[in-house]
């Protein structure tokens, strides 16, 4: 029989940040994302790709 779900990823993420926002910072960072159309995590993770790949 079968293996049923989904397949495993090549890349897991299992670390997690927890980060608090204001209200305001909230708000910007989900326009943002929308406008991009990405998740909020995903447009946390090209900040932080934008800037560690500007220090290079």
């Amino acid at each position: 029989m079968a293996k049923l779900g989904r397949p495993k990823k090549d890349v897991l993420r299992e670390n997690q940040v927890m980060v608090r926002f204001t209200d305001a910072e909230y708000t910007k960072l989900k326009d943002c994302a929308a406008q991009s159309n990405l998740t909020v995590a995903e447009t946390i993770r090209k900040g932080i790709a934008d800037i560690i790949g500007s220090e290079k």
